[in-house]
């Protein structure tokens, strides 16, 4: 989608051409130059802006999506904001299975963009009909004239990144990437990307970032489901408790895992180092890129480029909030120095 200099004739003509971002202070002391794709730039604050509006107009050009029709989709709280949005502008009722571990705000957010929503509890199994996946399928069969976009298994999902964001990234480094690091979820992004930018040059290296609770680094390595991997973690739109098909797994080069904990830090050190006010994920892929230093993924000549899917708006109960991160035992004051806030009477 190419971004209207002047007048926008609606909100959906800004999805895309967000900003590549030199990281100076965060990075300082890792070999290598390393720049943020900031995908908070998107109207809808996530990269999931890019793949809702290319799902929706495919649809709409299969003539799946018509007049009337309403959009279901599970999500943990971006993917739903970003098809309630699109869902708006081309006129569609907007119905969203929402994980439990989304924050109250995201929640309220999916409301106040009109969607309907329900709300599922995430630490069951995906074929548990409490699950966000089968209770989205059970709705789409209840609710005539919908179609369940089902981005984990949906190759639309990895084409829009393999049509926009990929294609982005080549221009914006002139072709001299030599890394990319994303998280993988539904595996769409890092996947769609990976593709794009091997195509161009096949000694990219593509980085993958995954959750310890989640299966997406041991099935990488071994192509083995492995059920004792998995166990609940507070990490959102990072990692999965079953292989999306939309993922692929031959364009990513390894995978590694992060911690709730060091990724809700890492999150907050980017806001007060670099002034980039991100989510939980771009925590995880800060961290991730510090792992992988240590492990000496990088040079000196190394071109990195880490994408951050969302704004930090989206994690003010969350990671942003001093008493949430005391509640999981992530808060130390002593350690953990932040600024007060002192009440004038």
């Amino acid at each position: 989608m190419t971004q209207n200099k002047g007048i926008s004739n609606n909100i959906l003509e800004l999805i895309g051409e967000t900003p590549l971002i030199r990281l100076n202070t965060i990075t300082k002391d890792l070999p290598g130059n390393y720049y943020a794709k900031y995908e908070g730039f998107n109207p809808g604050h996530s990269m999931k802006d890019r793949i809702a509006l290319h799902i929706i107009e495919e649809a709409e050009k299969q003539g799946i999506l018509k007049e009337g029709s309403t959009v279901i989709e599970t999500t943990s709280g971006n993917t739903g904001f970003s098809m309630a949005l699109v869902s708006i502008i081309k006129g569609y009722k907007c119905i969203l299975a929402v994980t439990s571990k989304a924050a109250p705000g995201k929640i309220n957010m999916l409301k106040a963009m009109g969607a309907k929503v329900y709300v599922c509890p995430a630490h069951v199994k995906a074929d548990d009909p409490r699950s966000y996946y089968e209770v989205a399928k059970r709705l789409h069969a209840e609710t005539a004239n919908s179609v369940y976009i089902n981005q984990y298994f949906n190759h639309l999902n990895t084409e829009a990144h393999y049509n926009s964001t990929g294609p982005e990234i080549w221009q914006q480094t002139k072709g001299e990437i030599t890394h990319l690091i994303a998280a993988s979820g539904t595996g769409g992004t890092i996947s769609g990307v990976s593709k794009y930018l091997k195509e161009q040059n096949p000694t990219i290296k593509t980085l993958g970032v995954d959750a310890f609770g989640s299966i997406l680094k041991k099935f990488h390595e071994t192509r083995e489901f492995d059920k004792k991997e998995i166990y609940p973690y507070r990490i959102e739109g990072l990692g999965k408790n079953l292989i999306p098909s939309a993922t692929d797994f031959n364009v990513i080069d390894v995978f590694e895992k992060v911690t709730d904990e060091a990724a809700a830090h890492r999150a907050r050190e980017l806001a007060v180092t670099e002034g980039l006010f991100a989510g939980y994920t771009s925590g995880a892929i800060i961290q991730a890129t510090m792992q992988y230093a240590e492990q000496g993924m990088f040079n000196a000549d190394s071109k990195v480029v880490l994408i951050l899917p969302d704004h930090g708006s989206r994690y003010m109960e969350k990671i942003y909030c001093d008493e949430w991160m005391k509640e999981q035992g992530f808060f130390d004051s002593q350690k953990h120095a932040h600024q007060e806030v002192e009440f004038i009477k």
